[in-house]
């Protein structure tokens, strides 16, 4: 069955991005409101414990996952304030079967994301 998952890598320090806390939304395509469905923290690997969303849980629809590295990139000596702070990616799950691995490469200036495996 289907499910979301997610893995956060620190590209300016080659690490895994550890407690970083995460947000998943479902968007109302009509309306585009928007509906918090689970906050979740990446563990020391970068991923969190079990998928986002899981087979019981995945629905067609549009998704936001709001990456929190301002927190995660507090911790070290940057000027104030900080270049990103929230990383909002929005994207559409079509089939309920398939896996989707949204991965994010991030460093406190720059981020990049793919659809993954």
């Amino acid at each position: 069955m289907g499910k979301l998952t997610t893995h956060i890598l620190d590209t300016a320090n080659g690490c895994p991005a550890a407690n970083l806390t995460i947000e998943l939304w479902q968007i109302d395509r009509a309306s585009g409101e928007k509906t918090l469905l689970k906050t979740t923290t990446t563990n020391s690997d970068g991923r969190t414990d079990v998928p986002v969303l899981n087979d019981t849980e995945f629905a067609i629809g549009l998704y936001e996952l709001v990456f929190f590295v301002g927190g995660y990139f507090a911790n070290q000596t940057l000027a104030e304030p900080l270049f990103l702070d929230r990383i909002p990616i929005q994207f559409g799950v079509a089939d309920v079967a398939a896996h989707y691995h949204v991965p994010l490469l991030v460093s406190p200036w720059s981020y990049s994301t793919y659809r993954g495996s």
